[in-house]
């Protein structure tokens, strides 16, 4: 039999490392794991914060400095940012660029398309 207690306290995929980044986010200086897991809302253990912050560096999310016996971590991009990173990482992984961004244009709503036109023009700033 499963344990539902636990199983409700389960997060969804990415949750942890998406609350450690706005961590990152909100800090005007890189932050040791101790000082992410002290800003947390949630009562994460050392280890699963250092764990989370390690696998942010490992995906070129988070930059670190060594500082003493441990590093300093502060993210690489703001949240447009990252979404734009990953946008890029679905192009470079396909094989025909153009037809993804057809289909991609194609689908935006009125008001994106517009954005999006005037950003091409050199209209309009992020």
């Amino acid at each position: 039999m499963r344990n539902r207690r636990k199983d409700a306290m389960r997060r969804a995929p990415g949750t942890l490392e998406a609350e450690v980044l706005t961590v990152l986010w909100s800090a005007e200086e890189p932050l040791t794991p101790a000082d992410v897991q002290a800003r947390l809302e949630d009562d994460l253990a050392y280890t699963t914060v250092v764990t989370i912050l390690t696998r942010l560096h490992d995906k070129g999310v988070a930059t670190r400095e060594k500082h003493g016996r441990s590093f300093r971590y502060h993210a690489i991009d703001d949240e447009a940012g990252l979404a734009a990173r990953k946008m890029t990482k679905v192009l470079d992984g396909e094989p025909d660029r153009g037809s993804v961004l057809a289909r991609f244009v194609t689908q935006l709503s009125e008001t994106d398309e517009a954005v999006l036109r005037a950003l091409l023009r050199g209209e309009a700033g992020s």
